[in-house]
């Protein structure tokens, strides 16, 4: 599983028109699933989300999890985190995982966030979305199960 996690002060996702997920301070991850993944990427992932110290404390060093704070999570399926661009011009995604096995794990992730407490909102599964993020600082890190960065 690979994931952009950015600090956020809003952050909102649009299908058709219509918003289907918007949060306020907290984190929007963008998260792909690799095929391979198991339930225990999506266990590595939730856990190391949730607690990483990227907010800032009164003496403004990032010392905060999103646990701290009890912040909100937006989280969005993108397989595209997947792609790779080393050879040629057009990015190669067959290490993306199969859309049953990739909605199955986003899935099970956004509930083993839930079960830490926090508010989550999410995109639409396979559908185009309009993402607004509102970044704050800018914050983005990038966090891989696999530990490949």
């Amino acid at each position: 599983m690979r994931a952009v996690v950015q600090r956020v002060n809003h952050s909102s996702v649009i299908v058709e028109g219509q918003v289907v997920g918007e949060i306020g301070k907290g984190l929007n991850v963008l998260l792909g699933v690799e095929e391979g993944d198991t339930p225990q990427d999506v266990s590595y992932m939730a856990e190391k989300i949730v607690n990483l110290r990227i907010f800032e404390d009164h003496e403004e060093k990032m010392n905060l999890s999103l646990l701290d704070i009890k912040g909100e999570l937006l989280c969005i399926s993108q397989f595209t985190l997947l792609g790779d661009c080393r050879k040629g011009r057009r990015p190669n995604f067959m290490a993306a995982a199969k859309p049953d096995h990739a909605n199955s794990l986003y899935e099970a992730f956004v509930s083993e966030v839930e079960r830490f407490g926090i508010h989550v909102q999410k995109g639409q599964f396979q559908a185009h979305m309009i993402v607004d993020i509102q970044n704050d600082g800018p914050v983005t890190v990038m966090v891989d199960s696999r530990k490949n960065f």
